[in-house]
């Protein structure tokens, strides 16, 4: 199947999925986290699948790979996030959100590398 949107692309239904389960985990940190990690961690898991979506829809593979990297970055941070809340809030459950962002982490480094040396246009 051709890719013909950043829609059709595994790596932003994947970040999409990471959005929304970041979502939901956030949500049940105390009140007081809401202009902190809460709002910390929601911006960087939305900037992901934005951030693959403004690449991919940017049209020159050198653009999508930076925007890729900065995609990644934002997933660095996420990942920064989670271990410090999980160490504050050692009640809250982010395993879900845990393993969607090794996922797409994975995803990332391996579409960065691939497309990096790649001589194809998108």
């Amino acid at each position: 199947m051709a890719v013909t949107s950043f829609k059709d692309l595994v790596v932003w239904q994947r970040g999409i999925s990471l959005a929304k389960h970041t979502y939901l985990a956030t949500s049940s940190l105390p009140k007081e986290e809401k202009y902190g990690l809460i709002s910390q961690m929601r911006r960087c898991a939305v900037s992901i699948p934005s951030n693959i979506a403004e690449g991919k829809q940017r049209g020159t593979k050198k653009d999508f790979v930076q925007f890729l990297r900065i995609s990644a970055g934002s997933a660095a941070e996420l990942e920064t996030q989670i271990i410090l809340v999980s160490e504050i809030y050692p009640q809250s459950d982010f395993t879900s959100v845990s393993s969607d962002l090794e996922e797409v982490q994975k995803m990332l480094s391996t579409m960065i590398s691939k497309l990096a040396i790649s001589s194809k246009p998108l």
